[in-house]
Formats: C-alpha cells, sequence, structure tokens
C-alpha cells in the first residue's frame, strides 16, 4: 500500500527540468560516450557483429533501420534526438531526409555545428520543439524514430496522438526505451538522476500507444543486447565516485551533474535485479 502510494505522488519532471538535465550533463556525455564520434546517448545493441563500444551505439541504428525497412527519400522524425546521431546515420546510409526535435539548446547547438561539417545541411534539420505538441503539419513523415526519449515524459496518450498525426498513413513508429518489470526504489533514485518519468511496464505503454489508433507489428526484448554497457556505465561510475564527490565539495556543480554518476550504480543495480527491461516496439498508423 506504501509503495502505490509514494508511486501515485512521485516527483514529475517538466520539460524546463529534462531540458536542463541534458544541458547540465552534456560534457559527461562527450566524455563517456565520444560524442564527436558517434553522436549517440544511449545503451547501444550489442551482438556478434559489435566489437567494441562505439559499434554497440551505431549497431541500434541498423537494428531499427532494418526493423522499419528503412528506404531512400523518407522523411523521419527523431522525437527526441539527442545531438542528432541517428539522423546523420540514416541520411549516410539511406539517403533519408530528417528532422530532429529536442528540448535541449545544448544538444541543439551540438546538432547544428556537426551538421555545417557533415555535409547533410540541405537534408537534416533540427529544432527546439516537444514532442508532444510539434508545429509540423498533418501526414508529414514516414517514420518517427524514438531511442531511450519516450522514458521521458508521464504524457505517453499526448505523444501517441500526436505521433500518429504526424505521420503519414501505413507510417511508423519505432521505440527503443526501457520498462519496468516491478517497482522498486531503485527505480525511483535511478530515474531521477536522469530527469526521466516514473517508469510504466511495458505492456502499459503499448495500451497508451495502441489507444492512439496505431498497430503494434514487432516487439523485441533486447536487454541481452544492452547488457555490456550497463555494466560498463555501472564499473566506470564506481570509478568515479571518489573524484565526484570530491569534486562536489569544492565546486558549484549543477542540480543534475552532482549526482549524475550514481545513475550508473542505480540502473545497473536495477538491471542485475531484473527490476527493468529493454524493448524494441514498432507500431503502424
Amino acid at each position: 500500500m506504501r509503495l502505490r502510494f509514494f508511486y501515485r505522488f512521485a516527483y514529475m519532471f517538466t520539460s524546463r527540468d529534462i531540458a536542463d538535465y541534458y544541458n547540465q550533463t552534456l560534457n559527461h556525455y562527450q566524455r563517456w560516450w565520444k560524442l564527436d564520434k558517434v553522436m549517440s546517448v544511449h545503451y547501444g545493441y550489442w551482438d556478434g557483429t559489435t566489437r567494441n563500444f562505439q559499434e554497440a551505439l551505431l549497431r541500434l541504428n541498423d537494428v531499427m533501420a532494418l526493423m522499419v525497412q528503412m528506404e531512400s527519400g523518407y522523411n523521419v522524425l527523431d522525437a527526441g534526438c539527442g545531438v542528432g546521431g541517428s539522423l546523420f546515420y540514416l541520411a549516410g546510409k539511406f539517403g533519408i531526409q530528417g528532422t530532429g526535435i529536442t528540448l535541449s539548446e545544448k544538444q541543439l547547438e551540438f546538432a547544428e555545428k556537426f551538421k555545417i561539417k557533415s555535409g547533410y545541411a540541405k537534408s537534416l534539420n533540427f529544432r527546439l520543439e516537444d514532442y508532444c505538441n510539434t508545429s509540423f503539419p498533418d501526414n508529414t513523415f514516414d517514420v518517427i524514430w524514438c531511442i531511450e526519449s519516450i522514458t521521458s515524459t508521464a504524457e505517453k496518450e499526448k505523444f501517441a496522438k500526436e505521433a500518429y498525426r504526424l505521420l503519414k498513413k501505413q507510417g511508423k513508429l519505432i521505440v527503443a526505451d526501457y520498462y519496468k518489470i516491478t517497482g522498486h526504489q531503485l527505480l525511483e533514485k535511478w530515474r531521477k538522476t536522469w530527469s526521466m518519468a516514473p517508469f510504466v511496464t511495458s505492456e502499459e505503454f503499448e495500451k497508451k500507444i495502441l489507444s492512439a489508433g496505431f498497430v503494434l507489428i514487432d516487439k523485441r526484448d533486447i536487454t541481452g543486447n544492452i547488457y555490456p554497457t550497463s555494466l560498463r556505465m555501472y564499473r566506470a561510475s564506481l570509478l568515479g565516485a571518489l573524484p565526484s564527490v570530491i569534486y562536489n565539495l569544492t565546486h558549484n556543480t549543477s542540480r543534475f551533474a552532482k549526482k549524475h554518476y550514481l545513475s550508473g550504480i542505480y540502473q545497473y543495480k536495477a538491471l542485475k535485479k531484473e527490476l527493468w527491461e529493454y524493448n524494441l516496439h514498432l507500431f503502424e498508423k
């Protein structure tokens, strides 16, 4: 009873909170995720073809592109695009047209700078927008692409309605994200370090998306494929714990950056307890 009461009144992050999180921790991802090389902020996908972390980050793009049967000329919306890594990859490999939207001013600036150097200035566009309430016309996109972004919003039904509006007939919505298996304090601690909404189960998420009119056409549990990254984050957090504590005592550290190192510990301990899973969902309009 107490646990249900706790989650019912759990702290909810605003759009400004989410933007602040990514603004304040961008330098962390630049260091540990090698943003300048792979432009990705997610768990990636480890299989027999991946030899290292950077390849795992890029591999997830291939897996998802194969699921949606990506084609040249597709118009793709990356909803919660980070610094735009997926769109740059898809433009280079498939020749897509794409738009990435983010709440973070620093992520947008990073993506725009890379776009100038990349040669995709004519085919890619980046904006500061909320994926639950965008400025795009109806029936604009062939694919809406979401990697670890929809977990940030508690208004998943609102996102689903907006995604349905934006997609062309038979357009695809693909989501790579994490879902709770059972409620636990570790999940609550973890989400607060990453400015996420309270976790939902995979089945609860599906119901929210299907309520907008989508059809679920593929679902894959890839928890095993992200495990090496989870372990990597855990080890890095343990190594960085003492330096982080010392730095926080001697500097005026920002709100999210101050406890960011704890996220790697929480997410791995929760994974070991089998409290969460990582799924790919493919929906069609």
